[in-house]
């Protein structure tokens, strides 16, 4: 494909907002289908994208540059996607389309939300295609200061300001200990560049690895939500507006955790075999003390905040396994949470947008007026518990494998996560929406209106086929976890 299709997926968002801000702040609507347009040119374009993609050929595709940028520092413009970023720019497509989908209603300076919104967007956009280390930092970037804006302008009150302070300060602290690594690489590679392929034959000592290893991955694993640096996200999923946190629990969590594999991991993988151990311990406590958490939470928000902080030591856990097995459970877990997630805060949004409470005791009954919400919840909520026929159980059982694999303690281990999960999930289901409906609502809760079910079916549907037919990405992320496995010479 001589089209450049992933430049123009990772530009049209910035194009749009440039856009946005020129309209009238008044053209309300206008303002919403422009937005819905460039949704869903992105969404398609990553569906092309991704069913263009030659599994046969493998390795890097739909290639672009390395075109000079800074020549004098080594710095171009270069991208490209195989079997374990290409997912990610599917599941970017998929929740900035129906992110718009559900914010139809943002009523608060529409113009300036969805334009910031896309920002953000080119951001992550950006960083999943890079293959340029410094064109992954500028990305990065992009894609963490926009989050401040739209949850200290359009986030919960009570908490918006403190945390959007907070979110942002454990970011910026984690991707500069991460950009320390980077350069460090970059000063001792014989041949001074920030091309990520040629540094990947850079041949760095062992001792090198070791020491410089720890500053990229767990610098970006912070905005993956590894323990003990995770508290800025239960916080900043909390604050946000529904389609920020769908945005920042689907899509920006895999980012951090995405950089953590292809800088941290690819670049120095004796380094990753070196730091392995620490991250199984860590990545275990993620597991159960997220669960943990999320089960004595009252707050229906908070209950799927701590759910990600959990769901994404599953992906930190594969990763550290180092084998086949679990790099593909995890490249499938990070797609199936993204678009799992932004189902879960999706409704979330809708039962609060109703009832103006997230308190779960004081919920109930919601089947009966919003049936389809119910029925989105209950499939996200088995896809959680890892239900066979469902995307969760197609990614977690492999990481599992691999686990057993590398240690079967912390196989046995993570295991309770699941346990407890269910036990959290069969709660907020017959809590908040089966039983009476509080008396408070009766007569006042109406039903969504077409975009929000059509951001339901879209997502819901998504799980269901990865559970029913997970040869549609599954194949394709084990490519990517083998090209992973290469540079660790097949380990």
């Amino acid at each position: 494909m001589n089209f450049p299709i992933l430049s123009v997926i990772s530009f049209i968002p910035i194009g749009t907002a440039l856009i946005l801000f020129m309209l009238p702040g008044d053209r309300k609507n206008l303002i919403r289908w422009v937005a819905l347009a460039a949704a869903f040119a992105c969404f398609s374009l990553s569906v092309l994208a991704y069913f263009s993609y030659d599994q046969d050929v493998g390795g890097y595709q739909f290639k672009e540059g390395p075109y000079p940028w800074v020549g004098a520092l080594g710095i171009s413009y270069h991208v490209g996607v195989d079997g374990m970023n290409l997912p990610l720019v599917l599941l970017t497509g998929v929740v900035i389309f129906t992110g718009v989908l559900i914010s139809w209603g943002v009523d608060d300076r529409p113009r300036e939300f969805f334009a910031f919104l896309f920002i953000l967007a080119t951001g992550v956009f950006g960083v999943f295609i890079s293959l340029d280390l410094f064109q992954l930092f500028f990305f990065y970037e992009i894609a963490v200061f926009p989050m401040y804006l739209l949850i200290a302008i359009w986030g919960w009150k009570v908490t918006r300001e403190y945390a959007a302070m907070k979110l942002t300060l454990y970011l910026f602290i984690g991707s500069v200990i991460a950009l320390v690594g980077a350069l460090a690489m970059y000063f001792t590679a014989d041949m001074q560049t920030f091309d990520m392929i040629a540094l990947q034959e850079a041949g760095f000592s062992t001792a090198f690895q070791r020491f410089w290893f720890p500053f990229v991955f767990f610098g970006f694993a912070v905005l993956g939500g590894i323990f003990p640096v995770h508290n800025w996200s239960p916080d900043g999923h909390v604050a946000a507006p529904t389609a920020v946190s769908m945005f920042h629990a689907g899509v920006l969590m895999k980012l951090g955790a995405f950089a953590a594999l292809r800088v941290g991991i690819m670049l120095m993988p004796e380094g990753a075999k070196i730091w392995a151990p620490l991250i199984l311990v860590l990545a275990t406590v993620n597991v159960v003390y997220g669960a943990l958490i999320a089960m004595v939470q009252r707050d229906f928000k908070y209950v799927i905040g701590f759910s990600s902080v959990s769901h994404m030591g599953l992906v930190m856990l594969g990763f550290a396994t180092l084998n086949l097995k679990g790099l593909t459970g995890a490249g499938l877990q990070m797609f199936s949470h993204g678009v799992m997630t932004a189902l879960f805060f999706a409704v979330v949004g809708m039962v609060y947008d109703r009832a103006h409470t997230r308190e779960i005791s004081k919920l109930g009954g919601f089947s009966k007026v919003m049936p389809l919400v119910a029925v989105a919840f209950i499939i996200g909520g088995l896809v959680s518990m890892g239900m066979p026929g469902f995307s969760g159980f197609i990614a977690e059982f492999p990481i599992f494998m691999g686990l057993w694999q590398r240690q079967p303690i912390v196989a046995i281990i993570a295991a309770l996560g699941i346990v407890i999960t269910a036990s959290y999930i069969i709660r907020i289901i017959g809590r908040v929406f089966f039983g009476e409906i509080p008396k408070e609502f009766e007569g006042h809760i109406s039903s969504i209106n077409n975009f929000d079910r059509i951001a339901l079916v879209l997502l819901a549907g998504i799980l269901i086929l990865i559970g029913v037919y997970p040869s549609v990405m599954a194949p394709l992320i084990e490519s990517g976890a083998n090209a992973v496995l290469a540079l660790f010479g097949g380990a």
